[in-house]
């Protein structure tokens, strides 16, 4: 079903750029970048007695210390241990919590708020191109070296330094304003490169114009779609894989509780690797980077079997750049080639369905899966994420990746036929950018 669902991208409500994608790229590095996020994530808000054991149940995070001021990276799982969706989890109250992000784990926590029996209240804020009404909160991005000074000259007094994923507040254009200390981009830090600010959706425009008349003297860019999505390229977080749901008779009820015209029901699954088994594209936390997120101080979905999985080798998470003179070789074949020609890499996302799924190869062997390639100007390079077995995750390792569809794109409504082609890469353990 997944393989044959049509390749269409997630409508970013939003202009692609504002300047350029790649000066945009370079902005986090060098000046800051003011990203909006007010539109494409899903929210689910939380109240109640029972929410912090709720998210205890259904995280492999542990919620002993957890509460308002505080945020984590939300892991869930299915029962058997392998990864359904992350987002992050912010504490806006000791009793209220707010989940933000893809619609994966958005959907598998209100499912198990509904029917597990919590003493809860639960409010949806899907994105604005699925909200039946209007989006309840705004929610902007800083990224780079300067965002801390431009805050401070648009609130007209200090930034308060806050840990990582820790939160604060802020007084901009009369309005109180929610700040989360993170990143995007790169290396994460103390000292204020990284902030998410969010508020009620109404405070939402004279915040913005605010931040922007203060960020002129810093160099601030706006930052387009086409940018942010690349932002996870160079921090190396994987956005979107298979859900682990489509299988199993513990999952069907939460199967038949889904839309069918949501993200589970319509995602395109394509790429070079092509298995007739669902389950071999599901994953598990620690082939995503998350193992040490793992806490088992707590009882949670899934405990059981990741115990299990504990001492089982793993795949891992890396970073491929790809060769150059390769890529260049598909540039010039695909816009320029005779006869049927490869697979078009687009600049500076390739990402033309949902999920991507791309064989990774040593040599003639199977090594693991590669997606969320793109060019990144600030490693000028073509790369990608991918999860490759332990064995093969050595720094500077070749890999070859096969780009395009085994049926040339003959079963996913409009793609372009096209020949696969192999990309030699580099495997790097840290970001390359």
């Amino acid at each position: 079903m997944l393989r044959s669902a049509p390749a269409l991208k997630f409508p970013f409500l939003y202009p692609p750029e504002y300047s350029s994608w790649h000066d945009e790229q370079r902005a986090w590095k060098t000046t800051s970048v003011l990203f909006d996020q007010s539109h494409h994530m899903a929210d689910i808000r939380v109240s109640g007695p029972d929410v912090r054991r709720l998210f205890s149940d259904v995280g492999v995070n542990s919620m002993a210390t957890f509460g308002k001021d505080r945020a984590k990276q939300f892991i869930a799982c299915s029962p058997d241990g392998r990864f359904i969706g992350d987002g992050i989890l912010f504490g806006l109250d000791d009793d209220q919590y707010s989940l933000v992000g893809g619609p994966l784990a958005f959907n598998w926590v209100a499912y198990q708020a509904e029917t597990g029996g919590y003493d809860v209240e639960v409010v949806k804020d899907p994105p604005t191109a699925f909200n039946p009404g209007r989006r309840q909160m705004y929610r902007y991005e800083l990224n780079g070296p300067r965002s801390g000074e431009i805050l401070e000259k648009a609130q007209g007094a200090p930034v308060p330094q806050m840990g990582f994923f820790r939160m604060g507040e802020l007084t901009i254009a009369g309005r109180r304003v929610r700040v989360l200390n993170h990143t995007m981009a790169g290396a994460p830090g103390a000292d204020n490169t990284g902030l998410e600010l969010m508020g009620p959706v109404e405070d939402g425009p004279a915040v913005l114009e605010a931040i922007v008349a203060a960020g002129a003297d810093f160099g601030l860019r706006r930052g387009g779609s086409r940018a942010y999505l690349t932002t996870a390229r160079e921090s190396g977080w994987i956005p979107l894989v298979v859900p682990a749901i489509y299988t199993g008779e513990e999952m069907k009820p939460y199967r038949e509780w889904l839309n069918p015209r949501g993200l589970e029901g319509q995602a395109s699954l394509e790429g070079s690797f092509d298995s007739d088994n669902i389950e071999d594209y599901y994953a598990t936390p620690w082939d995503l980077g998350y193992g040490t997120i793992i806490r088992y101080d707590h009882d949670f979905i899934g405990r059981d079997a990741l115990e299990r999985l504990a001492d089982q080798p793993h795949r891992r998470k890396v970073w491929l750049v790809w060769d150059s003179s390769d890529v260049m070789g598909v540039f010039e074949r695909s816009l320029f080639g005779e006869g049927t020609q490869p697979r078009i890499l687009d600049l500076p996302n390739t990402e033309y369905g949902t999920l991507i799924f791309d064989k990774v190869l040593a040599g003639d062997s199977l090594v693991g899966v590669s997606t969320w390639a793109g060019y990144t100007a600030n490693a000028r390079s073509f790369m990608s994420l991918a999860m490759i077995d332990e064995e093969a995750a050595r720094d500077g390792a070749a890999v070859t990746v096969v780009w395009g569809q085994p049926d040339g794109g003959q079963s996913t409504p409009f793609l372009v036929p096209h020949v696969q082609a192999e990309i030699r890469a580099t495997v790097r353990l840290q970001p390359p950018a």
